[in-house]
């Protein structure tokens, strides 16, 4: 075996001696030698070289039992380090973080949520932020807001205080919701009505409630201060993280959130009536104090299953609107359609009962304001079909008559929708005008 392996390895070194010759008779000899000075050119710069730190803030601490675990890996050293001391925060900027830990606090005894994974852009598609920003626009500050609203309502003699709110753009207040502002004024005639929008707070603005002025009716529009409005309830603390980028506005849009949140802190610090936009207003409501709707009742025992904010009646301070705030601000979901409205208003209300000091409202029934519910509001804009159906169409508009302070025209599902002669909305629309020349199968 012995004999086997030196017989290799002469073989091998007598391989390697004719590839040396091969070379060298192939190779001049300066090549050699230039191969031999870049070699030790490399040796003497791996010797004499320094290592800088990329960062000297960052530099590991010296003792890694302390701060961290030691791990090595051939001749380099490596920290995973734990950081024991947070740097410093000013007492500005810690007053902010207390605040703000009131809307992401945990549950005790549960580990926080994980954070959502990012949505994938769909092409062609406005990001949520721009969409945040313009309705942010929408709302610019109003110097002076609070005198300016209670300015008009001392200056006025309301037998009512309304409030509307508009957090869009002043093309698209159209026929319908200038009907509605129609409507309100037909049946409350000494009320005051006050538009919080920006839009609508300017010259092309004025234009639009010139002709109410005209006929003595007290409509303003106001630019909102989101600041002030916001200002000691919770719903500061949202609107401090909104706009510094710390919530995600979700792809509901910003301005239908807005204005949900704006009925509720516009009657927690003035009181009265808040109306949509999309509501015909049939009957006074200056008598309503401290009153919700019900959209829906539950068949089999005869109690509501679903609320809605369309229509709200509360007196300032009120602590149901409190809690509504208190909602909105900590359970706020921008992706879900109605979490920060009807339903919000169903979830407090179903929990706080008849509990101590949450007594003073009342539910009224569908037919108070949602007469028809949005499946079928169809129905209202169709003229008669037949003998059968003219029946029903003179039957449901005398209910409606009889028992509804308001009619909600649900616009998102509606709005393509054109009123047909002798339907119970052109019915309806005849009633409630004030500026009666108008072709209502526009609106």
């Amino acid at each position: 075996m012995w004999g086997l392996a030196g017989s290799a390895i002469r073989a091998a070194r007598g391989v390697r001696r004719s590839a040396l010759g091969f070379l060298h008779r192939l190779l001049p000899a300066s090549f050699f030698a230039l191969l031999l000075l870049l070699l030790l050119a490399y040796n003497a710069a791996s010797i004499f070289s320094v290592r800088v730190p990329a960062d000297p803030l960052r530099r590991p601490p010296s003792s890694p039992s302390a701060a961290g675990a030691k791990i090595s890996s051939g001749g380099n050293v490596m920290y995973a380090v734990r950081e024991e001391n947070p740097p410093p925060v000013s007492r500005t900027q810690l007053a902010l973080l207390q605040k703000d830990e009131i809307l992401t606090r945990p549950v005790v005894g549960s580990p926080p949520p994980p954070p959502p994974p990012p949505r994938p852009q769909q092409p062609g598609r406005r990001r949520p932020a721009k969409r945040a920003a313009r309705a942010l626009r929408l709302g610019a500050q109003s110097t002076g807001f609070a005198a300016r609203v209670n300015g008009f309502f001392a200056a006025s003699s309301c037998e009512a205080r309304f409030f509307m709110t508009w957090i869009s753009s002043l093309e698209s207040f159209g026929d319908r919701e200038a009907f509605a502002v129609e409507s309100l004024f037909n049946s409350h005639p000494d009320g005051c009505l006050v538009i919080v929008s920006s839009s609508l707070d300017s010259d092309e603005g004025r234009d639009i409630l010139r002709p109410f002025r005209d006929k003595g009716l007290k409509a303003i529009a106001i630019s909102p201060n989101f600041g002030y409005l916001f200002r000691n309830t919770h719903a500061e603390l949202w609107f401090q993280r909104l706009k510094r980028g710390r919530l995600d506005p979700g792809e509901v849009a910003l301005g239908q959130n807005l204005s949900n949140l704006l009925r509720l802190v516009l009657l927690y610090k003035f009181g009265g009536v808040y109306i949509d936009t999309d509501v015909v207003v049939l009957k006074s409501m200056s008598r309503l104090r401290n009153v919700i709707g019900a959209q829906t009742l539950d068949a089999g025992t005869g109690n509501w299953s679903r609320l809605n904010n369309a229509v709200l009646a509360f007196d300032k301070g009120h602590p149901l609107l409190f809690k509504f705030i208190q909602e909105f601000a900590l359970t706020f979901d921008g992706n879900k359609w109605g979490h920060n409205g009807p339903y919000l208003v169903s979830r407090v209300v179903a929990r706080v009962g008849r509990r101590p000091g949450y007594r003073d409202f009342a539910v009224l029934p569908p037919s108070a304001f949602y007469p028809v519910d949005w499946s079928r509001v169809r129905s209202l804009f169709r003229g008669p079909r037949g003998h059968l159906h003219a029946k029903w169409l003179h039957d449901k508009l005398r209910h409606i008559r009889s028992r509804s302070y308001a009619v909600h025209l649900w616009n998102k599902q509606s709005r393509k929708l054109r009123v047909e002669r002798g339907s119970i909305v052109d019915h309806i629309m005849a009633d409630c005008c004030i500026f009666c020349n108008r072709s209502m199968s526009n609106l």
